[in-house]
């Protein structure tokens, strides 16, 4: 099936280098070609004229979203521009004093993402589905570490939840790209202003709050983010917009735990029922950036009903939360 389609496109002599995956099912193959490099996007359970959709969109905004070559929607593939290697997340472990000045980057390309609306095809994320999206949590996590589940404090999380967007994030305004953080994030420094920030996995975008692609940014579940560049890159964006600063911080809370909530219930089934236990090692990171979150005032009511019920990830418990369920 990739042989005839790399025939179809005209790259099946090239050189085949298989790339790092991430949580879906997607897989990546760099195509070399002499001087000419492609990337070959096999997403078999997904939508790749959505992902080509969207990233002519974003290209049309001036932001740089990979180039599609070709494509064939039946079999999940796609032929796309090659943005490099340069991740931000490498280059901050590489040059630390670099990590201000990127994440400043990536915060311009929020900036410059947010003037226009988003595409009308995309699904809201208004926060009756923002809030239904933390019962991951108690689906997974919660059964995972304890051994039981409780669905009176699902239920009651919701709710709360929607209570707490509704009040404080329940603008759908924007395109969220919703895995926004320094692993999906590419340098491409002989471009110029925004087109400078490369963007990768965005086929699950939605409509939705302006704060949610910051927080996903500075709540990163596989790196700490400094407090300065986190402070930095919230003022810029604040300045650069004209929006409310105390309004705005409140959303990323809200939107930072509702998101930091979800990766929880994500990691544990990931490991349970896709034998990828190693994102459980990111578990303890996430639940910092939770019990960070749940300190803001708006989060006053949340704050109780996820202390009582879920658990803190001690050894013990990530250990367990790497064990395959009997059924795998």
């Amino acid at each position: 099936m990739i042989q005839d389609f790399l025939t179809i496109v005209g790259w099946q002599d090239a050189q085949q280098f298989p790339l790092a995956g991430d949580a879906s099912s997607r897989r990546y193959i760099r195509l070399v070609r002499g001087s000419t490099r492609a990337i070959l996007m096999h997403d078999p359970e997904g939508d790749v004229t959505l992902f080509a959709q969207l990233a002519r969109h974003l290209s049309g905004l001036n932001l740089s979203a990979p180039q599609v070559y070709a494509e064939n929607a039946q079999q999940g593939l796609l032929l796309i521009e090659d943005l490099g290697d340069a991740l931000f997340a490498r280059l901050c472990e590489q040059h630390p004093s670099d990590e201000t000045p990127l994440y400043l980057a990536a915060t311009e390309a929020l900036i410059a993402l947010h003037r226009y609306p988003p595409p009308r095809t995309l699904p809201i994320a208004d926060p009756s589905r923002l809030a239904q999206m933390t019962d991951l949590a108690f689906l997974h996590y919660l059964p995972r570490a304890t051994g039981h589940s409780d669905t009176g404090a699902q239920q009651a999380c919701i709710a709360a939840f929607h209570s707490a967007l509704n009040r404080y994030a329940p603008d759908t305004d924007v395109m969220i790209l919703r895995d926004f953080h320094a692993e999906n994030l590419i340098w491409l420094p002989d471009r110029s202003a925004t087109a400078r920030t490369g963007l990768l996995d965005f086929q699950d975008a939605l409509a939705g709050h302006r704060a949610y692609d910051l927080a996903s940014l500075l709540t990163d579940a596989r790196r700490d983010v400094s407090p300065d560049t986190a402070e930095a890159a919230i003022r810029h964006y604040i300045a650069a917009t004209g929006i409310a600063e105390e309004p705005f911080r409140a959303a990323i809370a809200v939107l930072g735990a509702q998101r930091n909530l979800r990766i929880l219930g994500v990691f544990a089934r990931l490991a349970a029922s896709r034998g990828k236990p190693h994102y459980i090692d990111l578990i303890p990171r996430v639940w910092g950036h939770l019990m960070a979150d749940l300190k803001h005032p708006a989060l006053r009511d949340i704050a109780p009903l996820i202390v009582d019920c879920l658990p803190e990830p001690t050894a013990p418990i990530v250990e367990r939360l790497k064990t395959p369920c009997p059924t795998q």
